[in-house]
């Protein structure tokens, strides 16, 4: 049974000495598939005291948190969701002090510091800029997570050494830790922290049981009874349960329907109409059908009868359509109408009228370099929409490139992808796992590594060295690997020892795009086709490539005849010698 995040939570704010509360605090707490994609938050901000405007800052900075966070692409992790929105917020901030008398003093600007907590899966997420606090409780003390971003001149002189809203830019600090049932955080600004010790907050828990906004509140007034002047502000969070390690992240999408059944010829099936199989494995069975709203052709798919109560591939069967439904590029395949009610598990996708890359690659033995060159810019393309929503396609390979009649190329099967925002906070949140075709993953995946944006790159570097060759580079090297140590054994085979007439530049940016260490090859796919359109100056020899590149037989033949030569001098030597 998978168990539901739950957590209980409270909170309290208080103004000091001054009429005004700078400080400002929230939370969200959604339920069903949102907790799962986005997890739970909780935030707060302290305003600085010189600034007028300062609590305006501190509750634009929670307030725009909480809404912008939860609509970023459930598909983005934790720290690119949030940092993206506190980079934004805090754009937003320097912008209205810029328009002011602030502008030529920041501390009287909007101004906030700001620290938050995001729990997700089994971890805990923390963003954090400036001096408010984060702790851990534990038995005899707070253990702090955050540091205070304070310049320290003397004793009693200090400043803020980062701040939102100080500049255009800002570093914003963020840990990721994992979390555990029955754990209690604090966060708290400076007015109260500066006051509050472990014993006083189990104090506060016992005397108010479970009561989690009760206990907040006697924190406050702990803190103001021992000297607090300044503005306090302390949220309670604590963990009661934790999902599973391997939540079913798609299991929200499957709940209540049924398997499909046998499809053939002309049935009907969720307003479709079928018209022919088109491909049937152990995996899926795939048909091409006619939506009966739209006319308009589609491909749909079913799972395999035999693995239908398999949760982790029914997951990984749906995830296609998941994934189709979150990327927008004329270069990745499209989902079918999203807006009937289902019945059953299927996956509707539009039709390709086309071929794959493998029958390209069989009608075009011999391609010029300019061909491959555009199909190649085509599917990095499909590859960058990937990338940008922090997905990694992994199963890069000619069968998974179709080619329309109009020399459209569109990234097609989506089932071995990696998704950051759906296996975050699980045994799969690295992408370790061999899940593409053997002869096009990268190396990282055979020596446990991990994959990255690279390691597309490189399956698309096969890919176009396989294109102008019709071989592999490393042939199969690759899948032999075992451990780091077999890295060094890899032994590319340029380009040119099979198609001579090429130019020379070529070699040195595919072997850099298909450099065994990650680190080596190109930064991005998008480089990686710049250098095959233009070639920069470091890629063009200024030497003649050697004789053994230009012509290998010619090499071994003149090797062998010299060889021939200095055996017969050496033996007229000897017999001249007696």
């Amino acid at each position: 049974m998978t168990h539901a995040l739950r957590v209980t939570l409270g909170q309290h704010s208080r103004a000091g000495h001054k009429a005004i509360n700078q400080d400002f605090h929230g939370a969200m707490l959604p339920a069903g598939p949102l907790r799962s994609a986005k997890g739970i938050v909780v935030a707060l901000a302290d305003g600085i005291g010189s600034s007028a405007v300062s609590q305006e800052a501190s509750a634009a900075a929670v307030r725009g948190f909480l809404e912008d966070y939860y609509a970023t692409s459930d598909a983005w992790s934790v720290r690119r969701s949030a940092q993206r929105v506190l980079g934004a917020t805090n754009a937003w901030l320097h912008a209205q002090t810029m328009r002011g008398h602030a502008r030529f003093d920041k501390d009287r600007g909007h101004v906030c510091t700001f620290s938050a907590l995001i729990l997700k899966g089994r971890d805990v997420h923390l963003l954090h800029v400036g001096d408010t606090r984060i702790y851990r409780l534990h038995a005899q003390a707070l253990e702090q997570l955050t540091e205070d971003h304070r310049v320290h001149l003397s004793s009693v002189e200090s400043y803020l050494g980062r701040a939102l809203g100080v500049g255009p830019n800002v570093e914003i600090d963020y840990r990721c830790l994992p979390a555990a049932a029955g754990e209690v955080y604090l966060l708290a600004t400076d007015g109260a922290y500066a006051h509050l010790d472990a014993a006083a907050v189990h104090d506060a828990l016992v005397s108010c049981a479970d009561d989690f906004d009760a206990a907040a509140e006697a924190l406050v007034a702990t803190a103001q009874a021992r000297g607090a002047q300044d503005d306090m502000t302390v949220q309670l969070l604590r963990i009661d349960a934790l999902p599973d390690a391997d939540p079913l992240t798609l299991l929200a999408q499957r709940e209540g329907l049924a398997l499909p059944p046998p499809l053939s010829p002309r049935a009907q099936f969720e307003g479709y109409t079928v018209v022919r199989e088109l491909h049937a494995s152990s995996r899926s069975h795939v048909h091409l059908a006619v939506d009966d709203h739209t006319g308009q052709q589609v491909v749909l798919k079913t799972p395999s009868v035999d693995l239908g109560h398999n949760a982790d591939y029914l997951d990984s069967f749906l995830l296609e359509e998941w994934v189709a439904r979150r990327l927008h590029s004329p270069h990745v395949l499209r989902p079918g109408a999203s807006d009937r009610p289902r019945q059953h598990v299927y996956v509707a996708m539009e039709f390709v009228d086309g071929h794959t890359l493998t029958q390209w690659m069989t009608d075009h033995p011999r391609p010029d370099l300019d061909t491959v060159r555009s199909l190649v810019a085509q599917v990095a393309k499909g590859l960058q929409a990937f990338h940008g929503r922090e997905m990694l396609h992994q199963d890069l390979r000619p069968d998974n490139v179709m080619i329309d009649r109009t020399g459209t190329v569109k990234l097609i099967d989506f089932a071995s992808t990696h998704v950051a925002g759906l296996t975050e906070g699980t045994r799969g949140a690295r992408a370790d796992a061999i899940a593409g075709t053997l002869q096009y993953t990268a190396p990282e995946y055979f020596v446990s590594a991990g994959g990255s944006p690279r390691s597309d790159l490189f399956s698309l570097a096969v890919l176009a060295y396989q294109m102008l060759t019709a071989q592999l580079p490393y042939g199969l090297q690759v899948t032999r690997l075992r451990s780091p140590a077999d890295l060094k054994g890899l032994r590319y085979v340029p380009v040119r020892h099979l198609r001579p007439e090429l130019p020379d530049w070529l070699d040195t940016v595919l072997q850099k795009a298909l450099h065994p260490d990650p680190l080596k090859r190109h930064e991005a796919v998008s480089e990686f086709v710049h250098d095959l359109q233009s070639p920069a100056p470091r890629f063009q020899r200024l030497r003649a490539p050697p004789l053994i590149e230009r012509h290998p037989v010619v090499f071994w033949q003149v090797t062998a005849l010299v060889s021939t030569l200095v055996a017969v001098v050496l033996l007229g030597l000897r017999v001249m010698g007696r």
